[in-house]
């Protein structure tokens, strides 16, 4: 299975930011688009496991590919309509979209493009070789509730401990968290968050050990606080930005990802009439820029390719037999005038054909007489003679059938009588 964990550097080294994204701008897009799919999901009514598998999706999605090649509403979209399937919670990718449309305006809605159903359906095979088809994942929810159980102590103040810690983990889902840590320790960690804000301090658990120090050694080790603390940073700094969004300007709309990249109409048709004028840059609708210098170094070189190699011109060598060949006419009848480059036996062939074969060999064969097929061959002479008769049996003459005393069938009987008569004496 592939390994969805990465450290801070390559997290700084995704291939939004080596695009041109910034990274605040990139953490921002993340954040945009994995509140809207809680947003949505809330919407269909789709339970929470669908929705953080969706965010988890789009996470997964965007350290493979840019956010200026694909609008990360349609990608959200995408991850949601897949999710639904993955937790047998299934939505109609047209209710998904009709959902979007209502919450997005019509500057982001322009990335769905004209066919939004497609784009979404074509995106849908992209995510899943993205993803690896690695489509099963945990959530920090389950473990938070496995953690919770075992805990001891007032249950109002554990029960408002638990609700603050299950919020948090829906908004760790704005962060990058779950591209760095396993959700057993991403539960540990905000139930510690949890617990120092509602101020209430796990000081006995079910199942508790001498060699316990603190009450996530029986479910985790190896933790440090310093991994603990680092994740509490993270989702609080989410609040903190939270206040910077309305100083930030909106992002320009962007193209759906089936025309994104693609050359205009104009350079197509003057690419197709043999012109080749200077690579020109492109603005794209996302603010990017988009260079074809690539596509037209290619055309001019294979077109100078093709203009630079001769034709070569085929001389075919006049058959061995010294027959004439037959002289082509024209459509009035009057013959062809001879080519100049060519002798006159190749020239009843096109210059890119090869010469006919030769005629095969013609192999005499004896003449046939002219009463073969209607004698008939004499009868064998093995059939004439008349087969001797087979020998008789014994005790059987010409004038006993086998049934009289003395027959063949009643020789055996008689010796049977004799034995037994002599048994009896």
């Amino acid at each position: 299975m592939p390994c969805w964990y990465y450290d801070k550097k390559e997290l700084r080294e995704t291939p939004s930011i080596l695009d041109g994204v910034t990274y605040e701008t990139e953490r921002r897009y993340r954040k945009e688009g994995a509140r809207f799919i809680m947003e949505c999901g809330t919407k269909m009514g789709l339970g929470h496991n669908t929705m953080a598998t969706g965010v988890v999706y789009f996470h997964r999605f965007y350290m493979f590919h840019s956010f200026k090649s694909f609008p990360r509403y349609v990608t959200a979209c995408c991850c949601l309509f897949l999710a639904g399937k993955v937790e047998e919670t299934p939505k109609k990718c047209r209710d998904i979209i009709k959902t979007a449309r209502g919450i997005l305006n019509d500057n982001y809605f322009y990335s769905f493009g004209d066919d939004p159903k497609e784009e979404v359906m074509t995106l849908e095979r992209i995510l899943l070789q993205t993803i690896k088809f690695d489509l099963q994942v945990e959530h920090p929810y389950t473990f938070l509730l496995k953690y919770a159980k075992c805990f001891k102590g007032d249950q109002p103040k554990l029960q408002k401990m638990v609700q603050m810690a299950w919020n948090f983990v829906n908004d760790s889902l704005s962060t990058v968290v779950c591209l760095q840590w396993e959700p057993e320790i991403i539960a540990v960690a905000l139930i510690h968050l949890a617990s120092k804000l509602s101020k209430f301090t796990v000081l006995d658990w079910l199942g508790r050990q001498p060699q316990h120090q603190r009450w996530w050694d029986m479910f985790v080790s190896n933790v440090t606080m310093e991994i603990l603390e680092d994740i509490c940073h993270q989702v609080l700094d989410l609040y903190q930005s939270t206040q910077k969004e309305g100083q930030e300007p909106n992002s320009p709309p962007q193209k759906p990802p089936s025309r994104a990249d693609s050359p205009t109409t104009t350079n197509i048709k003057s690419l197709a009439s043999g012109d080749c004028p200077a690579a020109t840059a492109q603005p794209s609708g996302n603010g990017g820029i988009i260079g074809i210098n690539a596509e037209l170094n290619n055309i001019q070189t294979i077109k100078s390719l093709a203009q630079a190699v001769p034709v070569a011109v085929v001389s075919i060598p006049p058959p061995s037999d010294g027959l004439p060949l037959p002289t082509p006419s024209a459509v009035g009848g009057a013959p062809l005038p001879p080519p100049s480059n060519l002798n006159s036996n190749a020239a009843n062939y096109h210059m890119y054909h090869a010469p006919p074969p030769p005629p095969p060999p013609v192999v005499p064969m004896p003449p046939y007489a002219a009463n073969a097929w209607t004698q008939q061959p004499p009868p064998p002479t093995h059939y004439t003679t008349t087969a001797p008769p087979p020998p008789m049996p014994p005790n059987m003459g010409p004038g006993s059938a086998g049934g009289g005393p003395t027959g063949y069938y009643n020789a055996g009987r008689q010796q049977q009588q004799q034995q037994q008569q002599q048994r009896y004496q």
